[in-house]
């Protein structure tokens, strides 16, 4: 590939690259290059954070990035994830890594490390007071959307305000050169690369991906209320998902006919089916114009937007495609199932 393949390769799917001439400059470059995804053990892994980043991950592999999958275990304590039992949370982290290795995120240059690892490290925390001093207070609490949470938590709880220097720190203490994550992620990633200047670290390319919608969406809602939650079951198809159960959820979907826009159905197809498949194959009864096929969603909105598609056929086809990507990382699980069962052990003496 050339420079210009590579970098279509790079930020396929993005919705955000700060900035693309940082990204080109990275790949012509040489040299080790070195990325991450951090991900907070919190709970289940639904396809809306699992695939979009395995996807990318691969890809950074393909290019030959070295990628850290960092299991952030100390963020999601702070974050309150699983009761804040920090065995709970490790065992999460576990099982999050098998869920990406069943996705394909498995090879020589993708390394998964524990935040603990970072953490035990004098130097980290180092980090994390520089980052502190060259921050406002009010800098700070403008990133911690990162975690769900609102400014105004760090009120209540003072540990709130931590977070977002450490995920700065994440980045600085493993040397990295590409930060990447969903948009919910982008306020870590310009804090990094705002003290960098100051600090004489090195400043982060940082790339996101767009929040798939929850299967309940609809409406103009802001982002962050709209995505796929895993706090509410019947909005996520979460990677065990066995296709009885995906197809009953994406039977309940919000799906108005003919409404292209903020139509979370579609949104499953443009995000993660024709990345990963390359197509959707509806199959009808001739009565009822028969089969159709389609490469682009330029060719799939327009047929649903048109009424030459109905809801229910668009919403049985996208279930059926969803169920087969899921093939081999609920293969991968079936045959390694002790933090997975683990975890919904957990979850399960939560309720």
């Amino acid at each position: 590939m050339n420079t210009e393949e590579k970098l279509s390769l790079m930020t396929e799917g993005m919705t955000e690259v700060v900035t693309p001439d940082e990204a080109k400059e990275l790949l012509t470059r040489g040299g080790e290059l070195k990325a991450y995804w951090g991900i907070e053990p919190s709970g289940l892994f639904h396809i809306g954070q699992a695939l979009v980043g395995a996807r990318k991950v691969r890809q950074l592999a393909e290019l030959g990035f070295t990628v850290n999958i960092l299991l952030a275990d100390w963020h999601a304590l702070i974050n309150d994830k699983l009761d804040g039992s920090f065995e709970s949370i490790q065992t999460c982290g576990r099982y999050l890594e098998g869920c990406l290795k069943g996705l394909g995120a498995d090879s020589s240059n993708i390394h998964y490390v524990v935040g603990s690892d970072l953490v035990d490290q004098k130097e980290y925390w180092e980090k994390v007071v520089r980052i502190s001093k060259a921050s406002t207070v009010a800098r700070i609490k403008r990133a911690m959307t990162i975690m769900g949470r609102s400014e105004d938590e760090a009120d209540a709880d003072a540990s709130k305000l931590i977070y977002p220097a450490m995920q700065a720190a994440d980045i600085f203490h493993q040397d990295l050169d590409l930060a990447i994550g969903g948009m919910d992620q982008r306020h870590a990633h310009m804090l990094a690369r705002d003290v960098a200047p100051k600090l004489g670290y090195k400043k982060p390319v940082a790339m996101h991906w767009p929040l798939l919608m929850g299967l309940q969406g609809g409406g103009r809602m802001d982002a962050a209320e709209s995505k796929m939650s895993k706090s509410n079951p019947d909005s996520a198809v979460f990677l065990h998902d066995k296709p009885d159960v995906v197809a009953g959820k994406l039977k309940k979907a919000f799906c108005p006919q003919g409404q292209v826009e903020d139509n979370p159905v579609l949104e499953h197809v443009r995000l993660v089916i024709f990345p990963e498949l390359g197509r959707l194959d509806i199959t009808r009864p001739e009565k009822f114009g028969g089969d159709l096929h389609f490469t682009t969603y330029k060719e799939l909105a327009e047929a649903f937007g048109t009424g030459k598609l109905h809801p229910m056929d668009l919403k049985s086809a996208v279930a059926s495609h969803i169920s087969e990507i899921l093939v081999p990382v609920q293969k991968y699980l079936d045959e390694n199932p002790d933090n997975f069962n683990k975890l919904l052990g957990i979850i399960g003496a939560r309720k």
